[in-house]
């Protein structure tokens, strides 16, 4: 105690020091640690970076910037589907009330209407049809009342049977044999089988597509009028598929005792013959009639999330 008296300030001094000191270690300590966690921390972000790096294709350089270029093709890609949705018009239903929900009773008067209406732009256009011919609706011509849950889906049906007949009307085509499509009421199978086929409408997350099958008569060049007024039309027809035999030949085929298709047969003009070319000179094109079986998809993009 007399050694601390005497060497008093000496202890306080002393005990100064060890007190900084053990606050120097402390400090030391907790920094030393936050190194650590930063190192780990770096580390962790160098090996992102190098796995990055090696990626085919990379984010990039200090040249070359892949991540910008991406968002640059993404911005051209929205802007390529905003242009594209031009190509994919809906087609509007028929009936199309503006209130939403279609009755039976609008349905059954706009399928008359309809049917009337294309027999007669047929007759305009001297295309010819099957006698008393429903373009695929015989099942509903004459209801009044349709199966439930059924009467959306066959109104969509009418307004694309009607654009699809259109364009083949406007390219003067020689006579429409048929027309299938897919099911989609009960009423349905109380029609002839020759209206629909075995086919239903598909969807993905961007589109529902439609399936249809056309049999018609036609010229060569008919024909590519037929796929030219596809090609252009608005509201996204696709072919998919095409069968083209001589017409004479699929006659032949069909002529059996009680084939209801003979009437329509005898009722189509023979091609006329082929000019006989001045001194004799061979004939390089001889035109025949053609029997087309095209199958199409309508596609309908969806809405915008």
């Amino acid at each position: 105690m007399t050694w601390i008296k005497r060497n008093l300030f000496f202890v306080i001094v002393a005990i100064l020091a060890v007190g900084l000191l053990a606050a120097a270690g402390f400090y030391g300590f907790k920094h030393w640690r936050r190194n650590v966690a930063g190192m780990e921390t770096l580390n962790e972000a160098y090996n992102t970076l190098q796995q990055l790096h090696n990626q085919n294709p990379s984010p990039g350089n200090d040249r070359v910037n892949n991540i910008e270029t991406a968002r640059q093709q993404e911005q051209q890609l929205r802007a390529w589907i905003q242009q594209a949705r031009n190509y994919f018009q809906p087609l509007p239903p028929i009936p199309n009330p503006a209130a939403g929900g279609v009755s039976s009773e609008d349905f059954a008067a706009a399928l008359r209407r309809t049917i009337d209406q294309l027999q007669h732009e047929a007759q305009n256009t001297s295309v010819l049809l099957p006698p008393q011919y429903n373009f695929s609706f015989e099942a509903e011509r004459s209801l009044v009342k349709f199966a439930p849950g059924s009467l959306d889906p066959l109104s969509v049906q009418l307004g694309e049977v009607k654009a699809v007949c259109e364009i083949l009307f406007a390219a003067k085509i020689n006579s429409v044999d048929n027309l299938r499509r897919a099911h989609v009421s009960d009423d349905d199978a109380g029609g002839p089988q020759s209206d629909y086929f075995n086919a239903s409408s598909a969807t993905n997350n961007l589109a529902i597509f439609t399936p249809y099958e056309i049999t018609f008569r036609c010229f060569s060049h008919d024909l590519a009028q037929v796929l030219s007024n596809f090609a252009s039309a608005p509201n996204g027809f696709v072919v998919n598929g095409i069968n083209v035999q001589p017409a004479a030949a699929v006659a032949a085929a069909s002529a059996t005792p009680g084939n209801p298709a003979n009437f329509f047969m005898g009722n189509q003009p023979a091609p006329p013959p082929a000019p006989v070319g001045k001194g004799g000179l061979q004939t390089v094109l001889n035109e025949q009639l053609l029997t087309v079986t095209m199958n199409i998809e309508i596609v309908k993009l969806l809405p915008k999330n």
